[in-house]
């Protein structure tokens, strides 16, 4: 009897340590996923401007909603100010998207803070309107940073080719100040891309810890080879194409150079399920909703 509860108590003790054990790499293991966004075998969700088929794009609700719909990353395209503060803002005028007229480099940030940013979306988005979106504000990538902080994860853009780097430089400077390069950037925290090779090879010289994406339109794609993409992989650790214009021969090229793939803008779910089935790792969409039956 004594040698039977001797077994019982061993039997008992060997379980708790294998279930401790078996929870502790499941734990591991589940915290390599969330910040390990920039491994080859994860497949990352990025809200397209925020979740921009719900809400404004680049507003701060946009934002909050693509959290809400689980987007990895919160993408924010920049236009820099007239008097150089760098703004969530896709075109180069802030006429499509607020109630003012002109371009963003002509106008100071106050100015632009002064415009409604929400209206317009009401009135092409019915069925999603909402009277809260009303007198919306444009933000800055500073506010961004202050309201969502280092807990997120940031997917920024750098516009087309200037003469200068004035707005790489503020993003840097920026970058710097909220302490974003004090983490492990390959963990993928903080991404930038760019149609511009330029903008990324100068950020590349700068800070070479900086993972970047070189975005291709319709017309890029057509003239790629596979020493294209070796180039490419020189300075930036994945490409971001038009899905229109791709093919399972791309997709083939870019993980063959040891490049990731994050095609835009994709809302459309037999779509997106191509894509994946030919080795993406990622994709932009419009519509997270597209990923919640999965």
């Amino acid at each position: 009897m004594k040698r039977f509860t001797i077994i019982i108590l061993l039997s008992f003790i060997l379980i708790i340590l294998y279930t401790l054990s078996f929870s502790s790499d499941k734990v591991m293991i589940h915290n390599q996923a969330e910040l390990d966004l920039l491994d080859e075998d994860r497949f990352i969700k990025i809200g397209h401007r925020g979740a921009s088929k719900q809400a404004p794009e680049h507003t701060m609700v946009a934002y909050e909603k693509a959290i809400e719909y689980g987007s990895d990353y919160l993408e924010i395209d920049l236009q820099m100010t007239k008097d150089g503060i760098l703004i969530a803002m896709h075109d180069e005028t802030v006429d499509r998207t607020t109630n003012g007229s002109g371009y963003v480099a002509d106008l100071t940030f106050d100015s632009i803070k002064e415009l409604d940013a929400g209206t317009w979306f009401n009135e092409k988005n019915p069925n999603e309107a909402k009277q809260s979106y009303i007198g919306l504000e444009v933000v800055s990538l500073e506010e961004i940073f202050d309201h969502f902080g280092l807990e997120q994860h940031y997917y920024i853009e750098t516009k087309k080719d200037a003469e200068t780097f004035d707005m790489e430089d503020e993003l840097l400077r920026l970058i710097d100040e909220y302490s974003f390069s004090e983490n492990d950037f390959q963990l993928g925290q903080l991404v930038i891309q760019s149609f511009s090779e330029k903008s990324l090879r100068y950020i590349h010289e700068q800070n070479e810890s900086i993972p970047l994406i070189q975005l291709h339109s319709k017309d890029q794609i057509k003239g790629l080879t596979d020493s294209s993409f070796e180039d490419i992989s020189e300075y930036a650790v994945g490409v971001g194409p038009n899905y229109q214009e791709i093919d399972e021969v791309y997709v083939k090229r870019a993980r063959q150079a040891n490049l990731l793939i994050h095609p835009y803008t994709v809302d459309d779910a037999k779509k997106a399920n191509q894509l994946i089935d030919w080795g993406i790792t990622g994709m932009f969409t419009n519509d997270l909703t597209i990923f919640q039956e999965e």
